[in-house]
């Protein structure tokens, strides 16, 4: 069994480590440029401080494979948790750093919106920032091509005002809806169809799919990169001013 692990991984190079803890679900994945070849995903609140590293260890134990068998580590960089965004980014760097391989960030609201199915609908992936807001943005499906193109900037709204800028029909997925479902629904009427929450949450898998391509265009994250916050930390309102760079 170990050596036929050992061949599926020799013929299905580059392999990714991907990790997941934007939101209120981690997950861990490793994925070559085809499929998934295994992925973990638990709910454990919005720090992940227990169980990320216990959970790579465990997948990549099963897998047969060590640092030596990884080309990067991909990572959800946010928006989401400032908390779990913070513990995901640092282990990936941590372990990056270790394994002498690149980083790849990328964005949550990405991920989420690749995980639907190619349609004519508006996709709009909707992630609870607390505070009566939103992290939202929204993607079109290319008929040509069968590619997600995002045709806005990534937002923290209130939800009603979300609402009031959809003038079309919308496919709305994410954990934003938990807590916002009935208001969207009211506001938006036959324009909202709404993907069960238990279906679709963030996933290391896409994570790492998404990560492959960046890393096949050389675009790997900047050491110094912090996560993608859309609006500013606790700690930044208190201090009075605006995120940092690239934030």
């Amino acid at each position: 069994m170990v050596f036929g692990h050992r061949q599926l991984v020799a013929v299905r190079r580059p392999l990714i480590l991907a990790l997941e803890t934007a939101g209120v679900y981690g997950s861990v994945a490793v994925v070559d440029a085809d499929r998934c070849l295994a992925e973990e995903t638990w709910a454990s609140g919005r720090t992940h401080s227990q169980g990320l590293l216990a959970a790579v260890d465990r997948l990549l134990r099963e897998l047969d494979l060590g640092a030596a068998d990884l080309a990067a580590v991909a990572v959800s960089q946010g928006p989401g948790s400032f908390t779990g965004l913070r513990i995901g980014l640092a282990t990936a760097k941590g372990l990056a750093m270790a394994a002498g391989i690149p980083v790849l960030g990328v964005p949550t609201l990405d991920a989420l919106a690749w995980q639907t199915t190619p349609t004519s609908l508006l996709v709009c992936p909707l992630l609870d920032a607390r505070k009566g807001e939103v992290f939202t943005a929204r993607y079109r499906w290319q008929p040509d091509s069968a590619q997600l193109r995002r045709v806005s900037d990534y937002q923290a709204l209130p939800p009603e005002a979300l609402a009031a800028s959809l003038a079309e029909p919308v496919l709305l997925l994410g954990d934003g809806l938990v807590a916002y479902r009935q208001l969207l629904a009211t506001a938006l009427g036959d324009l909202a169809t709404m993907v069960p929450l238990a279906t679709v949450f963030p996933r290391a898998s896409v994570v790492g799919w998404l990560g492959q391509r960046q890393l096949a265009a050389g675009e790997t994250l900047d050491p110094a990169a912090g996560p993608l916050y859309v609006r500013p930390s606790e700690a930044e309102v208190n201090l009075g001013r605006s995120p940092a760079p690239g934030r």
